[in-house]
């Protein structure tokens, strides 16, 4: 099969940022996209746009990527509407893989894309209801909070503020694994203060400001045992990627030493398990088809971007990863495995927890990072000597885990 690279990739900022459309976000990332990877809009010749909330937020479904292609210059090609929770871009990258590997077209572009600020919060925080079963959302909440049970909640440790239902699944995932494997709530406040210090050195972050563990502990809960800065917010933000076989590196003005390899794109989504079963998890299993595509196994990786939608994320998909044994990411955080100049630097861009997380963007944005890690272009965030990476996106709740996982692995 022949080989497919990434080259070139673009991002916004995250944030805020209520005066830009769409559309802006959309052609800003694109354009850099393409100086990066020495194109123009011409050389596209498919495109798989990645957006979540766009027909909740503003009435558009349906053609929205036909109406982003068409404002950033693309005409008269397939383009495809990818809707796939939070892992939405890294599908979108999946697709573009594919297609290409299949020998269907030499140059695409993916993109993810979403604006979910609103002055609205009553209008934001609805966004994520549909990224379970709303036939069922009083089972959905049984099961999922029933995996916290056995850990006290202290009081006083619930926000009074609104909040997305989600955190109270990742509180109660959080509290799951604190019973299974002892973890606690100062190494998940660890891995908090690890990316947002991570942040500080990446200009296109929501925030840049650095926690300590004692302050990640004693900020703001939001449900025991999250507090704010250990989980995402809501961001605005689009991220892009030109995708190629050679037959189209060679159109390209790019250098070839500048194409990054796409080594193995998986996709895979959940299936029944106990909630303590984590040999079984959706990462896990995805993760061994990811690792037996690319040739590699955990020790070859020096870098890698996960869903840290909140900051236990980041320990239970690690350990999915198989780079650090069952229950020690945590303590892999505490002992500074994991921080940048450590022995395996993880979300170095910040991660959802700092760098945002506008759900249709998030899976492109962690493959920009790992791309600016590759090719040794990450300023003060950059893993000296990085060869291999690898990115893990989840998106949405079936049963006791994401409803689906992808696992992107990249050399170069």
């Amino acid at each position: 099969m022949s080989e497919v690279f990434i080259a070139g990739v673009g991002m916004t900022s995250f944030g805020r940022q209520l005066d830009r459309s769409l559309k802006a976000l959309s052609a800003d990332a694109c354009a850099q996209a393409f100086a990066d990877a020495g194109c123009g809009p011409a050389n596209i010749e498919a495109v798989f746009f990645g957006n979540c909330v766009q027909g909740h937020m503003e009435g558009q479904d349906m053609i929205r990527g036909e109406i982003i292609a068409r404002a950033i210059g693309i005409h008269g090609v397939p383009v495809v509407n990818v809707e796939n929770a939070c892992a939405t871009a890294s599908t979108a990258l999946h697709m573009a893989n594919a297609y290409v590997r299949s020998g269907a077209a030499d140059i695409v572009l993916a993109i993810g894309a979403e604006k979910m600020c609103s002055p609205d919060k009553a209008l934001m925080f609805s966004a994520f209801d549909g990224a379970w079963d709303v036939h069922e959302t009083a089972r959905n909440r049984d099961i999922l909070l029933a995996m916290g049970q056995g850990v006290a909640v202290p009081d006083g440790s619930v926000s009074a503020q609104p909040y997305s239902v989600f955190m109270d699944i990742y509180a109660a995932m959080s509290r799951a694994h604190m019973k299974t494997y002892g973890s606690t709530q100062a190494q998940i406040a660890a891995v908090s203060a690890k990316n947002h210090g991570h942040s500080v050195g990446n200009p296109l972050a929501q925030y840049r400001t650095p926690f300590t563990v004692e302050a990640v502990l004693a900020a703001a809960p939001i449900v025991y045992p999250l507090t704010l800065p250990m989980c995402s917010p809501i961001s605005d933000g689009a991220s892009a990627a030109v995708i190629c076989n050679a037959a189209g590196l060679r159109k390209l003005a790019v250098s070839p030493g500048r194409a990054i390899r796409i080594l193995a794109s998986v996709l895979q989504t959940s299936s029944e398990r106990d909630a303590c079963d984590y040999d079984r998890h959706v990462t896990r299993l995805a993760a061994a088809r990811a690792y037996a595509a690319a040739g590699v196994d955990p020790t070859d990786v020096d870098v890698a971007e996960v869903h840290d939608a909140t900051a236990m994320g980041e320990i239970i998909e690690i350990e999915a990863l198989g780079l650090v044994p069952p229950g020690e990411g945590g303590i892999a955080a505490e002992r500074g495995e994991t921080v940048l100049g450590g022995r395996l630097p993880v979300n170095p861009s910040g991660g959802l927890e700092s760098r945002g997380h506008p759900i249709g963007a998030t899976g492109l944005a962690q493959i920009y990072e790992l791309v600016g890690q590759l090719r040794g272009e990450a300023d003060a965030r950059q893993v000296d000597g990085a060869r291999v990476a690898i990115a893990q996106n989840g998106g949405g709740v079936v049963g006791v885990e994401e409803a689906v996982v992808a696992v992107t692995i990249l050399g170069r």
